[in-house]
């Protein structure tokens, strides 16, 4: 009898222990990151620190956390302060890990909903964005960037043609998209073509629309080639300088 009870206890622990490993994997890490290429996974996310421009601040940092995940509905937060400088210091942002290296031409839609807030201290600046890079080929190097700016303050899109106040100039403008109106800007990073939508005025704070517009957009009016693959579909925000705290109690992003 004494074996036989010594056998069933070992099979429900042997039954048991996965079941708790699994719990344990599903576990959010919601501790808070500073380093500058600090990354966090939480399936389907990844939570990049980029503070690509780090070395052109004179002082600054930048911590990010992840809040809570459900299902597919992420909520995060980051907090930033940066001095010194005139380029972007940091993209600190949610990077979408699934579905990834598909042809635009074979994408039917890219679902994305952002609501956040923003609390600042003086001047920044900074902008809210999506940020999604393709290739012509799969997994390749860059060849477009499009953006996605959901809030600009006191920064600017990259272009080819400035005003004689010595601001960016839009290559069309009132584009009626994912229930917001744009103006489109284009120029090069030096890597990339690059197309940024900005809003025509105020700020995007509850955000929800089919990111694939955006590309049918471009490919019907501005001859992007829908052969391109997307390798890249991000939200963060770029900071140059002064203090803030982004939160962001809901963002979800999928590609079918």
């Amino acid at each position: 009898m004494f074996k036989l009870l010594t056998l069933v206890s070992l099979a429900t622990v042997a039954f048991a222990a996965p079941t708790s490993l699994q719990t344990l994997e599903r576990r959010l890490d919601t501790g808070t990151y500073c380093g500058q290429w600090d990354t966090v996974v939480a399936s389907p996310y990844t939570l990049y620190l980029d503070q690509w421009g780090k070395s052109g601040a004179t002082s600054g940092s930048d911590c990010a956390q992840l809040v809570s995940l459900s299902g597919s509905n992420l909520a995060w937060k980051t907090t930033w302060t940066w001095t010194g400088g005139t380029g972007v210091k940091s993209y600190t942002n949610i990077n979408l890990n699934t579905n990834l290296n598909k042809q635009v031409s074979a994408i039917s839609s890219m679902p994305a909903t952002w609501n956040w807030s923003q609390s600042s201290s003086g001047t920044i600046v900074a902008n809210i964005a999506f940020d999604l890079f393709t290739s012509s080929s799969s997994g390749g190097s860059s060849a477009y960037e499009i953006m996605i700016w959901l809030a600009n303050y006191n920064a600017g899109p990259i272009s080819y043609t400035y005003g004689s106040d010595g601001k960016p100039t839009a290559v069309a403008s009132n584009i009626s998209l994912g229930g917001k109106t744009w103006n489109l800007y284009y120029g090069s990073n030096g890597s990339n073509l690059v197309y940024s939508f900005l809003l025509t005025s105020g700020t995007a704070t509850s955000f929800s629309a089919d990111i694939k517009t955006f590309f049918t957009y471009l490919v019907n009016n501005r001859g992007f080639p829908s052969s391109q693959y997307l390798t890249t579909f991000q939200g963060g925000t770029e900071a140059t300088s002064g203090t803030a705290t982004l939160t962001t109690s809901l963002m979800s992003m999928a590609i079918n």
